[in-house]
């Protein structure tokens, strides 16, 4: 499962953008994920600026 730190997230949508499922929604607070729509293609965690998105559980490695 991917998750998001909210103290490290800037709410930028970078992680919408590249969300092929479109599940990502950038509210005014907060980011929300639809799980049930979630591919775990980990772009959401590969892309972010801050490395505000992991998988649960798991280091994600920036390359």
């Amino acid at each position: 499962m991917v998750v998001v730190n909210e103290s490290l997230c800037d709410l930028c949508g970078t992680c919408a953008g590249v969300c092929p499922a479109n599940c990502i929604k950038i509210l005014e607070t907060k980011v929300l994920i639809d799980y049930n729509q979630c591919v775990e293609c980990l772009n959401c965690a590969a892309i972010c600026p801050f490395e505000a998105i992991r998988v649960s559980g798991e280091e994600v490695i920036k390359v």
